[in-house]
């Protein structure tokens, strides 16, 4: 395994790892904890996810750069490339949907639910599809 192979599955994995903790782990359980009101845990989440999202981008990068100094084969590339593209998605598509609504919650207003959390869950599900898929393809290439 050459060493931008090396880089790129260790950064995919950590990727992984990050996005299964944050999303689908502390999401959800930071609005079952005692006191937690929805104000608090947008508060909470918008912090939290603004610091996923920015190291999110930083991986990416380290993707894109070792995948074009690694010559990987297609599939790895496909692969890496939905994940890629579902993080580019959600930054530029969904969540100024998801600030607009957290900012008038946070501002008193009753804001109605948003399908756009809906949607961002998805593309999280893609994403990670597609880490495991290129992480794994990278183990066995």
């Amino acid at each position: 395994m050459s060493a931008a192979s090396a880089i790129t599955v260790a950064v995919t994995f950590v990727w992984l790892g990050m996005v299964l903790a944050i999303s689908f782990l502390e999401a959800p359980l930071k609005f079952r904890a005692p006191h937690v009101t929805l104000p608090i845990g947008l508060g909470i989440g918008r912090l939290v996810f603004r610091a996923l999202n920015a190291a999110e981008v930083g991986f990416a990068v380290a993707v894109l750069v070792a995948l074009v100094a690694g010559r990987e084969p297609a599939r790895i590339v496909v692969a890496s490339s939905v994940a890629i593209a579902a993080l580019a998605l959600q930054l530029t598509a969904v969540r100024p949907s998801l600030t607009r609504r957290s900012e008038q919650v946070l501002a008193g207003l009753d804001a109605p639910r948003s399908r756009a959390h809906h949607v961002y869950i998805g593309l999280e599900v893609v994403k990670v599809i597609a880490l495991v898929a290129a992480g794994a393809l990278l183990l066995i290439a």
